[in-house]
């Protein structure tokens, strides 16, 4: 078995009007856009990095760099399918997945089964592998002055039968 843990964060563009963010790969409504290279979706960026780093197969950055053009806008759901892909590639199957969003604004209560149940998809597996939760920063730091928004993951892997 290997544990693996991910880490992301992004900013929000304050100078555009309210509209949605991608979070575990589901539409949800923010008070901005998000500045990132990809679709920006914090949650499923630390979950590639948590099974990247799981099966010893490095980061997010090295598989999908924010300096190459092809990444520019891609959806997130394929980066994490891709990252799925080559972690069975070498043997190992996830047991289990844990992720956080640290967020003041979006409150995504009412939305997290649905990403669970997204997140579960993209991965092929049984939505009960997954555990989405949220929590804010008591509005300290630049999550709690709602300049940004992060997310931690850790996910179980286990040798594949």
């Amino acid at each position: 078995m290997r544990v693996g843990q991910g880490v992301d964060v992004h900013r929000f563009d304050e100078q555009s009007e309210p509209t949605t963010i991608r979070l575990g790969g589901v539409d949800v409504p923010a008070p901005h856009a998000l500045l990132a290279h990809s679709d920006g979706d914090v949650l499923l960026h630390a979950i590639c990095d948590a099974m990247l780093g799981a099966a010893g197969l490095g980061d997010i950055g090295e598989h999908f760099p924010d300096t190459d053009p092809t990444w520019a806008g891609a959806d997130s759901r394929a980066l994490l399918k891709d990252v799925d892909s080559a972690v069975r590639q070498r043997g190992w199957q996830l047991v289990n997945l844990d992720v956080t969003l640290i967020a003041q604004t979006p409150r995504v209560g009412e939305f997290k089964a649905a990403i669970r149940t997204s997140i579960a998809q993209t991965l092929n597996v049984d939505p009960g592998r997954i555990n989405v939760k949220a929590t804010t920063t008591e509005k300290l730091g630049f999550i709690g002055r709602k300049e940004g928004v992060a997310a931690e993951a850790i996910c179980l892997l286990e040798a594949a039968q």
